[in-house]
C-alpha cells in the first residue's frame, strides 16, 4: 500500500506540474528560429523557382507570408481507483496531452502591390545607397542599371541581348575604386514637393590614383570637372553637367536578366522551349564573369545553397559559389527598395479560446 501511495503521489505531481506549467516562454526560442529558418528557406526556393519559370516564359507568382500564429494546448488527467475485495484490485492512470495548432496566412502578390514590387524601377538613390553601405559598386550597377548618362550596360536576356558600351565598364570599375577609398557619399536634400533629392558627393582626396578615377568618371559621364556634388535623377540623359541620369531596372527586369544565366538543358534549347544560355563577356581582354550561376541536372545536387525541381530537372546554386550566393541575397534586399508605405487592411484571424 505504501508503494502504491508513493507511485500515486509521483504521477499526481507530474501531471499537476504539467497542467500548471507555462508553454509560452519556453516556445519562443524554439519556434522563433524554426519558423524564421523555414520562412527563409521557402523564400529562397520561391525566388529560384520564379527565376526558372521566367526562363521558360512562365509568369512569376509570389506568395507572401502575412502572419504566423501558434496556439498551444496542454491537458492533464489523473485517475485513481481502489477496490478492496477478494481480488484486491488496484489501478492508477495519468495522461498528459500536448497539441500545437499553427495558423499561417498567405497573401498573393498581385494588383497594385505587384506593380510596385516588380514593375517599378528601383530609385537611383536606393541603388547608390547600397553602394555607400558597402555593396560592391561594380556588382550593384551591373545588376540594377540599364544606362548611366546614356552609356549602356550589357543585356543578355532573351532576344534583346546587347553588349555593353566599353565605357560602362570603365565607369563602374573607377567608381568601385573610389568607393573602396571611402571618398564617395550620398546625401538626401529636402525638396518643395516633399520628396528628397539624392546627391552624390565626391570628397577631396590626395591619392593621385583616386583623383585620376574621379576625373575619368567626370569625363566619360560628361560632368562638370570642377564640381564635387552631382544630383542623381532617373532617366536616360541628364539635363545639365551636374546631374547623373540613371536608367534603373525594375525587379522584373533584374529577374529576367538573371534568368538568362541559368544553364538550361540543351534539349530544351533545341526544342525551342527557351533561348540559349548567356555567355560570359570580355572587356579589355579580361573575362566579365556572369552575375550568377544557376546549374541544372537530372540528379539532385549534394551541396546546394538553394535548389528546386522543375520540368524534370533540378536547378541549383552551388553552396561554394560565394559570388552567386551574394547576388541571390541582394535580390532579397532589392525587393524592399521598391516598396512604398501604404495602409493596407490586415487579415482578421480568429483564435478560439478554451
Amino acid at each position: 500500500m505504501n508503494r502504491f501511495a508513493r507511485s500515486f503521489s509521483t504521477i499526481f505531481l507530474v501531471v499537476a506540474l504539467a497542467g500548471c506549467g507555462s508553454l509560452g516562454p519556453g516556445s519562443i526560442t524554439r519556434d522563433r528560429f524554426d519558423y524564421s529558418t523555414a520562412i527563409s528557406d521557402s523564400w529562397k526556393n520561391q525566388m529560384l523557382m520564379n527565376l526558372v519559370k521566367l526562363r521558360y516564359a512562365d509568369p512569376p507568382v509570389f506568395l507572401e507570408i502575412g502572419s504566423v500564429i501558434s496556439q498551444y494546448e496542454l491537458d492533464s488527467l489523473a485517475d485513481l481507483a481502489l477496490t478492496f475485495a477478494a481480488t484486491n484490485a488496484q489501478s492508477l492512470s495519468g495522461a498528459v496531452t500536448y497539441s500545437e495548432r499553427p495558423t499561417i496566412t498567405y497573401n498573393l502578390l498581385s494588383g497594385d502591390k505587384f506593380a510596385r514590387s516588380l514593375m517599378t524601377p528601383i530609385p537611383p538613390a536606393s541603388i547608390m545607397s547600397l553602394i555607400e553601405a558597402g555593396w560592391p559598386a561594380e556588382l550593384v550597377l551591373r545588376m540594377t542599371v540599364n544606362s548611366i548618362n546614356g552609356i549602356q550596360n550589357r543585356s543578355g536576356a532573351g532576344l534583346r541581348g546587347r553588349e555593353a558600351d566599353p565605357r560602362f565598364y570603365q565607369v563602374i570599375q573607377a567608381l568601385g575604386r573610389v568607393q573602396r577609398s571611402g571618398t564617395v557619399a550620398i546625401r538626401v536634400q529636402p525638396e518643395k514637393k516633399g520628396e528628397g533629392a539624392a546627391v552624390m558627393v565626391f570628397a577631396r582626396n590626395t591619392n593621385k590614383n583616386i583623383e585620376a578615377d574621379r576625373k575619368l568618371i567626370r569625363k566619360i559621364l560628361g560632368l562638370d570637372p570642377r564640381a564635387d556634388e552631382f544630383t542623381l535623377v532617373f532617366g536616360v540623359l541628364p539635363r545639365n553637367d551636374r546631374e547623373i541620369a540613371i536608367l534603373s531596372r525594375s525587379m522584373l527586369d533584374i529577374l529576367v536578366e538573371l534568368s538568362g544565366s541559368i544553364e538550361v538543358p540543351k534539349v530544351y534549347v533545341a526544342e525551342k522551349r527557351t533561348y540559349p544560355s548567356r555567355e560570359e563577356g570580355y572587356f579589355e581582354g579580361h573575362k566579365i564573369q556572369l552575375l550568377i550561376r544557376i546549374y541544372s541536372g537530372k540528379n539532385k545536387p549534394s551541396d546546394a545553397f538553394v535548389m528546386v525541381r522543375n520540368r524534370g530537372y533540378w536547378y541549383w546554386i552551388d553552396d561554394r559559389d560565394f559570388i552567386s550566393k551574394r547576388v541571390f541575397s541582394i535580390i532579397m534586399f532589392l525587393f524592399t527598395l521598391t516598396e512604398k508605405p501604404v495602409k493596407e487592411a490586415l487579415p482578421i484571424v480568429t483564435i478560439p479560446t478554451r
